[in-house]
């Protein structure tokens, strides 16, 4: 017997540690869910990473007392104690706090699976929520410009913003929302993007082809917006945003529910915004530039041991006035259209009266916008791997009312339709190797509907490709690189348009009818193109790397490049296209330098970017060299290609003593050079096409902030800050037939302050945001600013021609968290 119970009390530790059990958790920031965060237990060979939401899960543990390790790039590193008991699932949350950096972050956009910022060899830049919430803007567009270097935008007023990156734009500039490529007739100056920004959580921004995921339209780079949702604990919580900008009187409110169960997670989102026309020293009040937005947005989303499943819907409605920069030739007042055809006299149109400035109600020269969007992503686990699928459905509905004696009748009617899908298979891991499989593309019908001007035909798209990814770790050097084909069929029939004898307006008729005109002929084309990259990041240290990519895109060319050939209201603008163009290929290399140090980040990046057959727009003139007028009062672009070459450079610094953590000077600049390689076009016009169009000039934007460390009373997270913003002129420019002009330089003084208030023991709080922008009134004109090109004369008495940008704007925003 005694051997017996001395036999039983030699096996009772090895019973004991056979009876292992799980931890499990949250990882956050704040509050905001780590995903590919690391969480290992200290002496042993145990550990994970967190999901795409921040959960973790740790098997096979032996009961005892153990010190959990969480760490993720520029966060601080975090050492929990845990005992953990037999029988018993352990739940241990952590919430790390971010490095005093700005350069590193866990992405998801641009690549097949989600992985580190100082892994991936394709330039990436990350704004957060926080990041949004301080580059106030009057669209997400403007704020992004504000605080990623080498991104610019296209503008026609303060809510019709288009981005550019590194000098390319339209549609070589991928938008997304949630991961999904955004649809809504993006070829024109005036169509901005139809995206609430209240209900942006994050930003990730490629810079360069990122053809090798997305396909075509990703040639100069890719902005995926990511929804932003507050629930991350069971039970309800919401915020409410209120904004106002005193400029153009622009007042947004905005209020966001979240609803979680141990199943669901649930959140809506509803917007309103409203601005009357904004001003500026030079023109006063600009007549026709406010607007009245409405965004509405639902989430629906499961997690299983399988993988997890969202739906989700938006309905974004924009009534967006249409300026058109008519003046009285003496006074600079702007006038107003009343009277069409031959009875409208340009010079002795109405004045525009001090109210009609400030007035919040829509003029009747408007466009409105609708864009619906319902889409469900789902991921599978499959073993070790997992299997992503996306389906969405887009509906974008434009309507442009420029008819002062028919207001009600439709300038530009059209309806784009889109289907979007994609499905890829993230393999598991083979020798150290992840790879990713996959296909996406999406099927579009264009139809015009009641109008009067068609400047595109009605169309039918259906674009898919394929593609193969894969990324590796060699000791300190991370490869990562894969190859796409694609495939886009896109084809009209003819399209007919005459005149309707009633009211004389254009209109869509039968090929039978007397007078009718074949305006667009039929069409019928594939594009094809193969786009890769490889590229890798040499890690010197754990702060310094080194990184360098080559990457090919394709472009199939856009609807109004090809097949235009008419009049877009909105923008005041002929445009013809050309049913030859070949698709846009361009090859990039990318250079880059990081360092993460104690006191300060530093990072350089240089590119150069050739592409063949670059398409675009010139003002057409006759032989003589003045302006061909197709409708009057309207300029006529007519679209080129030619081989051409964009290469430039942009450098952040962002000083952070450690020895004064209250302190931050963040630096950057960005300089871009377009080069038009058109050798006989160039010698032909003596020079005035050497540059390319749309071409921003050098600009640096250097910031001096003040954050205060602790709690003062109820506030926290003081911050206040100076900014210069500077442009340098531009006189490298497309000259030619003055498609584009000389833009002066300048510097805009901006300044800001914020803080967090919540009372003790309080849960709801409140964010208070300030910011005067364009602190000194500095009159200006950004060379992208379309508006400076609305001009109905060749002289003015104060010598300034065009609308300018904003004048001084103060906003304040105010955000309740409950």
């Amino acid at each position: 017997m005694l051997r017996q119970i001395l036999f039983l009390f030699l096996l009772l530790p090895l019973f004991a540690n056979g009876q292992t059990v799980s931890v499990k958790g949250r990882v956050m920031a704040d509050t905001i869910p780590l995903p590919y965060a690391t969480v290992t237990v200290q002496g042993t060979r145990l550990g994970t990473t967190t999901n795409d939401s921040g959960y973790y899960e740790l098997k096979d543990i032996a009961a005892g007392s153990y010190k959990i390790n969480f760490s993720s790039v520029t966060y601080e590193h975090l050492r929990l104690p845990v005992t953990i008991k037999v029988n018993e699932t352990t739940t241990l949350n952590a919430n790390l706090k971010p490095y005093n950096s700005r350069l590193s972050e866990v992405v998801i956009t641009g690549v097949s699976r989600a992985t580190e910022l100082r892994k991936s060899p394709v330039p990436i830049a990350v704004m957060s929520k926080s990041a949004l919430q301080q580059n106030i803007g009057t669209n997400i567009i403007e704020s992004i410009v504000k605080g990623v270097p080498g991104v610019n935008a296209v503008t026609t007023g303060p809510n019709i913003s288009k981005p550019f990156i590194r000098g390319l734009g339209y549609n070589r500039v991928l938008t997304l929302f949630d991961g999904i490529r955004q649809e809504g007739q993006q070829w024109g100056d005036e169509h901005g993007i139809e995206i609430d920004a209240y209900g942006v959580g994050r930003v990730e921004v490629i810079k360069g082809p990122a053809s090798l995921t997305y396909g075509s339209d990703a040639l100069a780079g890719v902005i995926n917006m990511i929804p932003y949702t507050q629930q991350e604990e069971n039970g309800f919580k919401g915020d409410f945003i209120t904004e106002y900008q005193n400029n153009n009187g622009m007042i947004g409110s905005s209020i966001g529910l979240g609803y979680k169960t141990n199943a669901w997670k649930y959140n809506f989102r509803g917007t309103v915004k409203a601005a009357h026309d904004y001003r500026n020293s030079v023109d006063g009040y600009v007549y026709n530039s406010g607007f009245r937005e409405i965004n509405l947005s639902g989430i629906a989303r499961t997690d299983k041991k399988w993988g997890y499943t969202q739906i989700a819907a938006t309905l974004y409605h924009n009534k967006q006035e249409i300026p058109d920069g008519s003046r009285d030739s003496l006074t600079r007042r702007f006038t107003k259209q009343v009277a069409e055809g031959d009875a409208d006299d340009i010079k002795n149109r109405p004045l525009v009266t001090d109210d009609e400035f400030k007035t919040y109600a829509i003029a009747p020269l408007t466009q409105s916008i609708k864009h619906y969007r319902l889409y469900s992503q789902s991921q599978f686990k499959l073993g070790s791997g997992t299997i992503n699928t996306l389906l969405g459905l887009q509906q974008n509905i434009r309507r442009e009312f420029t008819h002062p004696t028919a207001p009600n009748q439709a300038a530009l009617d059209i309806v784009l339709n889109t289907l979007n899908y994609e499905a890829r298979y993230n393999l598991p891991a083979l020798g150290g190797i992840e790879s990713t499989i996959g296909a996406n593309g999406f099927y579009q019908t264009n139809r015009n509907k009641q109008a009067t001007d068609f400047p595109i035909p009605d169309y039918n798209l259906f674009d898919i490709g394929a593609y193969v990814f894969a990324k590796k770790t060699l000791g300190k050097v991370d490869v990562s690189g894969g190859i796409r084909y694609d495939n886009r069929h896109i084809q009209w029939n003819d399209f007919y348009v005459g005149t309707d004898a009633q009211t004389g307006f254009g209109k869509r008729v039968n090929a039978g009818t007397p007078g009718a005109d074949l305006q667009f002929p039929r069409f019928n084309h594939n594009y094809t193109g193969v786009s890769g990259s490889v590229g890798l990041t040499y890690n010197i240290t754990g702060r310094l790397l080194l990184k360098g990519n080559i990457a090919r895109g394709y472009r199939a060319p856009n609807i109004t490049e090809i097949g235009s050939n008419g009049l877009d209201p909105g923008a005041h603008i002929v445009y013809l296209g050309n049913r030859n163009f070949k698709p846009e290929f361009n090859l990039q290399q990318d250079v880059g330098f990081i360092a993460y140090l104690k006191d300060m980040d530093i990072l350089l990046e240089l590119f150069n970017n050739n592409i063949d057959n670059y398409i675009y727009q010139a003002k057409l003139t006759d032989e003589n060299g003045n302006p061909v007028v197709v409708v009057p009062g309207n300029s006529t672009y007519q679209y080129q290609q030619s081989k051409a070459r964009l290469y430039g450079a942009e450098v952040t610094l962002n000083l952070h003593p450690e020895s004064a953590k209250w302190l931050c000077l963040n630096n950057s600049l960005a300089y871009v050079q377009g080069i038009n390689k058109n050798a006989q076009l160039v010698a032909q016009s003596n020079g005035a096409a050497k540059y390319l169009p749309f071409i921003p000039p050098l600009h640096m934007r250097s910031e001096l902030r003040l954050k205060p460390q602790g709690t003062y009373g109820i506030f926290s997270k003081v911050y206040a800050g100076i900014e210069a913003d500077i442009y340098s002129e531009q006189t490298k420019f497309y000259a030619l037939d003055d498609t584009e002009t000389y833009t002066p330089g300048y510097t805009l003084i901006n300044i800001s302050a914020g803080a967090t208030i919540k009372p003790r023991a309080a849960k709801n709080y409140l964010e208070l945001f300030l910011q005067a922008s364009n602190l000194f009134d500095k009159a200006y004109q950004s060379n992208l600013n379309r508006l400076k090109y609305f001009e109905y004369y060749q002289s003015s008495p104060t010598g300034r021609l065009g609308i300018y940008n904003t004048g001084r704007n103060v906003s304040v925003k105010v955000v309740w968290h409950f």
